[in-house]
């Protein structure tokens, strides 16, 4: 009796230490996070950004259920997340998932909420067919609602969704200024960047010859690729604005490339000699890189006329970043038409290079004529790794700490308008709108914008190798059974012939 009262005591006390470790995780949820760049830990900026919540905000994500081994991991990733959102903002995030291929009804609201179905491929019993499948998110906070209409795999899923969620609860968003009036292009030319930057801030035109204009009131002001000439009173504002701690983002061509003429040409406006009195001299020289990209170049042969691409040495291809926000995890940003830059300014100021060209680039001085069937050979590239975009950080014009960032090329992040317009490389963009981030933004958001998973591809071995490794695998088993066959023979020999000596016990 007594036997099985104390079994009863342990059963119920077992269950009891169940319940209590299940309430205490549902409160206090962690996860330990082994990746390298912590992929599935949330930034500091996310909790900031989810403990400053006010009231609820309401996240109503659309997947497709049945889904092929990527996408369901990626479900599967994107709902932990939603739980540490919720767990971390206090209960503030509140969550659920709906499958709209469940039935009309629910596709229909998905739909109407603006998120659109994908077709994809799957696989199912040896073949392949399409499936329509829904992968976004609905967030709402009051009467207010963000969109992220498809959710990529290895994505930055926290990106978009604390950025979507700052969206929402800011009430006013932290104001840039666009320079107009010295021949720059319009904001409407900058499509991928704009549409970046319209998430988190307000971005307005400014014009530096409006007498009653306060520059006080942006973050930071982007001058993007002028052609025409500052005049003095204009560049009197720039210093006052940063002598008051303002930040300047500066794209700035000094040469430019007439493919018409094919010949390059100087660009002066006076802001590269006031760059020059702070200690950056953007030179007038282009880049030259054997690392760049190509043009269309038009041949005829035997009375047929085709285009082939040419390796084009004045657009190069920069892959050598500092490790900084900025630059973080960029890959490869298309610098068409570069000049170098350097610094002979006050050792006092903080001059930080965040890009380079490659080992093998060069410069060439103006005039230039561009020879696209120049046979191009290593000793043309003589200047490695060149700087093509910069900081400036410290008491630049003034009492107070400012910043300016300058790239050696104003156009690399210009789409164009009308039927010029063209879709740009997403490192040429992320290279902007980091810039302006790192200059504006004080939550941090920036280290997430190009957060992602890592492919970690297997290396690649010989055949020797792999046939020394099949057959290790094969074999390995087998002598070491045989090994601990003649290890256990031995001993029970040994104990044998032990046992058989006078005085054994």
């Amino acid at each position: 009796m007594k036997k099985k009262q104390s079994i009863n005591f342990k059963s119920l006390l077992i269950l009891a230490v169940l319940i209590l470790v299940n309430f205490v995780s549902y409160y206090y949820y962690f996860r330990v996070d082994l990746t390298e760049n912590k992929i599935y830990s949330l930034s500091k900026a996310s909790k900031d950004i989810l403990k400053s919540l006010d009231e609820p905000v309401t996240v109503t994500a659309y997947f497709t259920e049945d889904l092929p081994p990527q996408l369901t991991k990626m479900r599967n990733d994107f709902k932990d997340m939603l739980i540490e959102y919720a767990s971390v903002s206090g209960g503030n995030v509140v969550y659920e998932f709906i499958n709209p291929n469940k039935d009309t009804k629910l596709e229909a609201e998905a739909f109407q909420a603006g998120i659109r179905p994908v077709i994809i491929n799957a696989r199912e019993k040896d073949q392949i067919k399409q499936q329509k499948v829904y992968l976004g998110a609905v967030i709402r906070l009051g009467e207010e609602q963000d969109i992220i209409p498809i959710i990529q795999p290895e994505s930055s899923m926290e990106y978009d969704l604390s950025s979507s969620i700052k969206k929402l609860s800011i009430t006013e968003k932290p104001r840039i200024g666009y320079l107009q009036g010295q021949g720059e292009p319009p904001l409407d030319a900058l499509i991928q960047a704009g549409n970046q930057l319209s998430i988190l801030y307000d971005v307005n035109h400014v014009n530096l010859s409006d007498s009653g204009i306060n520059l006080n009131q942006y973050k930071t002001i982007a001058i993007v690729a002028p052609t025409d000439t500052f005049n003095q009173n204009a560049l009197n504002k720039l210093d006052k604005y940063l002598a008051e701690g303002g930040n300047l983002y500066i794209a700035i061509n000094r040469v430019d490339g007439d493919m018409n003429t094919a010949t390059g040409i100087s660009v002066e406006t006076g802001l590269e000699k006031w760059l020059a009195d702070k200690g950056i001299n953007v030179e007038n020289s282009f880049v030259i890189d054997a690392s760049c990209g190509t043009v269309s170049v038009r041949q005829q042969q035997k009375g047929f006329s085709f285009s082939t691409n040419v390796r084009f040495p004045y657009l190069p291809v920069i892959t050598t970043f500092a490790e900084h926000p900025i630059t973080k995890r960029l890959e490869s940003v298309i610098l068409p038409f570069a000049s170098p830059i350097t610094y002979t300014g006050d050792t006092s100021i903080t001059f930080t290079p965040i890009a380079r060209s490659s080992a093998k680039s060069g410069s060439q001085a103006l005039p230039v004529y561009f020879d696209v069937n120049k046979r191009w050979k290593d000793e043309d590239f003589p200047m490695p790794n060149q700087i093509v975009a910069c900081i400036l950080s410290g008491k630049i014009s003034g009492n107070k700490e400012s910043n300016i960032i300058v790239i050696g090329d104003g156009n690399f992040a210009v789409n164009g308008q009308g039927q010029r317009a063209q879709q740009l490389q997403p490192d040429n963009v992320n290279l902007m709108v980091n810039s302006i981030d790192w200059l504006s933004d004080e939550t941090g958001l920036i280290d997430l914008r190009t957060k992602e998973v890592t492919s970690r591809p297997l290396d690649q071995v010989t055949d020797a190798k792999k046939a020394f490794l099949r057959w290790l695998n094969f074999f390995l088993p087998i002598i070491l059974i045989i090994a601990y066959g003649i290890f256990r023979y031995q001993r029970r020999r040994r104990i044998r012939i032990k046992r058989m000596e006078e005085g054994y016990v």
